[in-house]
């Protein structure tokens, strides 16, 4: 066997009913699994599928046998998995994968995972038990790993036989596994990326996989520093690593990674990504952005992104042949500094996250002496920082991105107005990454069903620790009532938690107007206004006023509607600060009118209800609407008030008084429109979307 061989099958697990064991006379099996932390063993979904509904209720109904034991498991996550434990499903998309426990297996051997999405073409290895010759057995084929598509790692000549789907595919240049079989086909195979594994995190109970990730890292630190004999992951690694080659080894990631397993895992992708673009940006470009989003999860994922960084990476063609190791550093300094500043005194001596920090600061200082001298010099700022200086502003710390969402009419149909959709992640306000998109075209009332996944999934990109991503919706007026802040991220039958609340009670919800964020160049009197609200105070002013008639009796005159050019003189003639207040929608009819005016007029911010019923309590929103304005102080000091006032109107149990108190502010909407974001680019769409039926 070869150094990997040797690796790979101790950690191999048969996968059959329960007390089946390892049968050698031909009895049927289900597929193969592999450990991946002791205890826990990683397979696809549809092989633990073949054990029925007790799989699925969590029973000890997965048989498990391995080099050094046999054993039951129980799966505890899996995706995907029927809605019941009775439900057979007919095809087994992407990821198809599921996380079995398993116990008395805590000694087992395990696999090492690879920190870096695969590189193609490699040279891959596919292991798995099969019964090729009619006893069942461990199979090794030999293979390429040659791309993606659909979710999958396409391989070919080695083409996995009957059996394999849940083994491991190894990258044989790297010496870590970076799949997992799921199936064959006639000329070439596919498995799963173990990147794919990521997606495990946000099913239901899917935070033990932190648990799981860590336990596995442990396990390889504790095996590269045992003093017993036998080759290690490490060992393996390490022999396939160039002679000549500098920067971070695989001995110096078994050891980092080792100590990330001693802190805090983090939030979500966002809080990883945002340590990552702030290394980037100083080892590569102060301007650098990411192109792609990656669904990172764990600190050791943005190592992954950085280890393997090189000069030809830096735009102005500079930089170290240990451009990675000068990142990976750089990295780990900015968690230490990150973890601090999050945890504040819990980071102190005897605090929960005191004792790893430690022992990544030694790392850190110990391996810095490879490091460029500028990269050693901002480590150790970050890692003994300067008292803050009372004359220099304070670093505003918030989230990594901002979340943006365009909605376009589609043009050319007949019929319900249907919509196209995009989401995107905005940066400093600047700069936009895309996520998604739906250019077929939906009707109004499915908009929040097919944008659900999308924004949650952009949510926790731009989420970074404590610090949450404000969502804007750009939109046509005609959607200016619909109500954006009361989406909720989860499915009505999700139990009740933090993606249960409506979106605009726990982040900024704002609006942006479509037509006018289109344009390539601002109106003086949009910038005008924008700067006067920035700078307060701001203050309310109807954006629809009644007037009296020509011709009333002054003692009881006769009310008509103001009209949009009266609208648009009054408003255009309001101080700087000024901010439009309606109590009732502006989607159509008089409030669309008077809206249309306030934009003529660049007004930036409005306030309104979305509610289309008649309001008895107008008197009292203009009121609190003057309140709010005015202890908001400016444009930035209205988003907290604003979710404030959104919780405490939409609590079901306030008593009768505080509902009282707040029932103004039902359905409040906000439009604000800093007239210097960047312009809305509405989808190419083509006549032949005339009469699609809906997708």
């Amino acid at each position: 066997m070869s150094a990997l061989d040797a690796l790979v099958r101790p950690a191999l697990v048969r996968i059959a009913a329960p007390d089946d064991g390892y049968d050698p006379h031909g009895d049927p099996f289900w597929g193969t699994g592999f450990f991946i932390a002791p205890g826990w063993v990683l397979t696809c979904a549809h092989v633990v599928a073949k054990g029925g509904s007790a799989v699925w209720r969590e029973e000890p109904a997965v048989g498990i046998t391995w080099e050094g034991g046999r054993s039951t498991g129980r799966v505890v996550l899996a995706k995907p998995r029927p809605a019941t434990p009775e439900q057979e499903l007919d095809f087994w998309e992407f990821p198809d994968l599921a996380l079995v426990r398993v116990e008395g297996a805590e000694d087992a051997a395990c696999v090492r995972l690879s920190e870096r999405p695969p590189t193609t073409p490699t040279q891959v290895a596919l292991y798995g038990f099969a019964r090729q010759t009619g006893v069942v057995g461990v199979r090794e084929v030999l293979g390429t790993a040659y791309g993606f598509e659909g979710g999958a790692l396409l391989l070919k000549w080695g083409v996995p036989v009957e059996g394999c789907s849940g083994g491991p595919v190894v990258d044989l240049g790297r010496g870590a596994v970076i799949g997992v079989n799921k199936g064959r086909g006639q000329d070439e195979g596919a498995a799963v990326p173990l990147t794919s594994l990521r997606e495990l995190h946000d099913v239901p109970g899917g935070r033990v996989l932190h648990e799981v990730l860590r336990a596995h890292d442990r396990h390889h630190l504790a095996r590269h520093r045992s003093l017993r004999p036998g080759r290690t992951w490490t060992d393996a690694q390490m022999a396939l690593w160039p002679a000549t080659a500098r920067g971070v080894s695989p001995a110096r990631r078994t050891h980092l990674y080792g100590r990330f397993a001693e802190l805090p895992p983090p939030t979500g992708p966002g809080e990883v990504m945002a340590l990552v673009d702030a290394v980037k940006r100083r080892v590569l470009h102060p301007d650098y952005q990411a192109v792609l989003e990656t669904g990172a999860r764990t600190w050791r994922d943005g190592v992954g992104l950085l280890h393997e960084l090189h000069t030809g990476d830096r735009e102005d063609g500079r930089g170290s042949t240990d451009l990675g190791l000068d990142a990976v550093l750089l990295y780990a300094a900015h968690l230490v500094r990150h973890l601090t500043e999050r945890y504040g005194a819990g980071a102190a001596p005897g605090g929960p996250t005191a004792p790893g920090l430690r022992s990544l600061v030694d790392w850190i200082t110990d391996e810095s002496g490879d490091a460029h001298a500028a990269v050693r010099e901002e480590i150790a700022a970050l890692l003994d920082p300067a008292p803050p200086d009372p004359a220099v502003p304070a670093r505003k710390p918030g989230a990594r991105a901002d979340v943006r969402i365009e909605i376009d009419p589609v043009p050319w149909t007949t019929g319900a107005p249907r919509y196209t959709w995009r989401v995107m992640l905005l940066f400093d306000g600047r700069t936009m990454n895309p996520l998604a998109g739906h250019d077929e075209g939906l009707p109004r009332d499915r908009l929040q069903d097919s944008l659900r996944g999308p924004l949650d999934e952009a949510l926790g990109h731009g989420d970074s620790g404590d610090h949450l991503a404000a969502v804007e919706f750009v939109v046509p007026r005609e959607l200016f009532d619909e109500p954006f802040d009361s989406w909720r991220l989860a499915p009505d039958d999700e139990p009740f938690g933090e993606r249960s609340l409506p979106l605009g009670q726990r982040r900024t919800v704002v609006l942006r107007d479509r037509h006018r964020s289109r344009q390539r160049k601002a109106s003086p009197e949009w910038h005008r206004r924008w700067r006067g609200s920035e700078g307060g105070p701001l203050r309310a002013v109807p954006l629809r006023a009644e007037v009296p008639a020509a011709g009333a009796e002054a003692h009881a005159p006769h009310l008509r509607k103001e009209s949009r050019a009266a609208s648009l003189e009054r408003l255009d003639a309001a101080p700087d600060g000024s901010v439009p207040v309606y109590c009732g929608p502006v989607g159509t009819g008089d409030g669309r009118r008077a809206l249309d005016a306030a934009l003529a007029a660049g007004h930036p911010i409005a306030l309104w209800r979305r509610s289309a019923r008649e309001h008895g309590d107008c008197p009292e929103f203009h009121k609190g609407a003057g309140v709010l304005l005015a202890g908001a102080g400016s444009a930035d000091g209205l988003h907290r008030p604003v979710r404030t006032l959104r919780r405490r109107a939409g609590d079901p149990e306030a008593d009768a008084r505080e509902r009282a108190e707040h029932a103004w502010a039902e359905g409040l909407a906000v439009l604000w429109d800093p007239p210097d974001r960047p312009p809305f680019e509405a989808p190419l769409e083509g006549p032949s979307l005339l009469g699609e039926d809906e997708p």
